[in-house]
């Protein structure tokens, strides 16, 4: 494979390479690269934060004590920014890119949000257990997530009183998409759900006397369907195979559908629900390669942050700036908007964010001051001011510009300009890149990371 596919790749499959990597991976086959992505990301490592803190709380403690349920609250909040800060350098530095980038992937289509760090954390590795595994499976192990039964109300669904929101988003964003179900449907899978309940530490509790035993009738089947049974009712429709694989080709290919690959797409997965064997199989098809797909998505803000330390070494070392940044961005992990979650694609670019992204890397690499509140107007909100201004803030991150350096010495700028830009650039910035000398330099990479181009992957 040519550099420009390899590039491609490696940028769905994860965040990109930089110019070493590049060079390194350069001249392999496809179905080597392919199976090196699977065979590093074959076993799942979980990402952890320390939460033995939480040993000595209690439901009673925390329902009568004021002040322990503030400290609570308060650890809870240190912990999930620790874990958030963590996963953007497991997305950094992890070795097992593609299973990272499906969890990523599935953080953004299982969408909740919890306060509670346990929760949280467990939610997230049940996302990257099961990024590359069983469908079916996955779903069923989300249904009894912690951090899902509090987000969609699951345990308030009860035999006399069904509440309806997590049956609702199962089938409209999880599994089936708009139109595809009826309202009665939705009843019918609601009571199915009945039962579920979680604690303190996250365990997810079944609660016999609470679940609906009776007879249900879903998606034209009749039966005394639990959960479980439902997730396998929802499963034998292919247009819950069709659904999935509309959100992976826009996610890992192209925004615009192309409703022959989907449909090939749909076939392989609706076989055994196997995630590898769909992603492989897309990785593997020639028109994944396809020139009108590299270059064509505008990265996410994890995407661009992520990217930027591929290129070169950098670590934010205050874990409120890098959420700070996040916040700016319109993407901070572990904080989704909604149970819709992130809309990406064109969404991702305003008048306010394309304004950071442009001005990030002279505030990373060159340390510029800034001045950024994350809320408001852009008139009155979003004002940079480069002065020379003792009370002006600079980010605090570390540099590895020696190992940069090292990695870039022997690249010709034309190479150098291939590795970090996939789509076409215009004639304007063209003409601009050949009058600002050798692009190595560190002003001339500042300069390239902040075109509008650096902005696609």
């Amino acid at each position: 494979m040519d550099k420009k596919h390899i590039q491609h790749l490696y940028w769905r499959a994860g965040f990109g390479l930089n110019p070493q990597e590049l060079s390194i991976q350069e001249n392999k086959n496809r179905s080597d690269l392919i199976d090196e992505l699977f065979l590093k990301s074959a076993k799942p490592k979980p990402l952890i934060v320390n939460t033995s803190e939480f040993n000595r709380f209690n439901s009673k403690m925390l329902n009568t004590n004021k002040e322990a349920r503030k400290e609570f609250n308060k650890l809870n909040t240190s912990k999930i920014n620790e874990l958030n800060y963590s996963w953007i350098y497991r997305l950094v530095n992890s070795d097992q890119i593609l299973r990272e980038k499906m969890t990523l992937f599935w953080s953004n289509h299982f969408v909740c949000r919890d306060n509670n760090i346990i929760a949280t954390q467990k939610y997230n590795n049940t996302l990257r257990k099961y990024a590359l595994g069983n469908f079916k499976d996955f779903v069923k192990a989300i249904s009894k997530e912690s951090a899902m039964i509090k987000y969609l109300n699951l345990n308030q669904n009860i035999k006399r009183k069904p509440n309806e929101n997590f049956a609702r988003e199962l089938l409209e964003l999880f599994t089936l998409g708009i139109g595809n179900y009826s309202e009665k449907d939705i009843k019918e899978a609601a009571r199915a759900f009945t039962g579920y309940k979680t604690n303190l530490k996250a365990k997810f509790i079944f609660k016999k006397n609470q679940h609906d035993t009776g007879l249900k009738t879903f998606l034209n089947r009749k039966d005394n369907f639990n959960g479980d049974q439902i997730i396998d009712v929802i499963l034998e429709e292919k247009q819950c195979s069709k659904f999935i694989c509309e959100k992976i080709y826009a996610y890992f290919v192209n925004e615009n559908l192309n409703v022959e690959h989907i449909e090939s797409m749909a076939n392989v997965f609706y076989k055994n629900y196997n995630i590898e064997e769909l992603i492989r199989f897309v990785f593997s098809s020639d028109w994944f390669y396809n020139k009108d797909n590299i270059g064509s998505k505008i990265k996410s803000p994890i995407e661009f942050l992520v990217g930027m330390h591929k290129v070169i070494p950098l670590k934010f070392n205050s874990r409120k700036e890098l959420l700070k940044m996040q916040s700016v961005l319109n993407q901070k992990l572990l904080f989704p908007p909604n149970v819709a979650g992130w809309q990406g694609g064109r969404h991702w670019i305003t008048t306010n964010s394309i304004l950071v992204r442009v001005k990030l890397p002279s505030m990373i690499l060159e340390r510029e001051s800034y001045s950024i509140k994350p809320k408001g107007d852009f008139t009155k909100t979003f004002q940079f001011a480069y002065v020379k201004n003792k009370f002006q803030d600079k980010l605090d991150v570390s540099v590895d510009w020696k190992s940069y350096k090292k990695n870039v010495k022997k690249l010709k700028s034309e190479e150098f300009l291939s590795s970090l830009i996939l789509c076409n650039v215009t004639p304007g910035t063209e003409k601009y890149l050949k009058s600002i000398g050798r692009l190595t330099k560190k002003r001339n990479l500042v300069k390239i990371m902040s075109l509008p181009e650096y902005q696609m992957c």
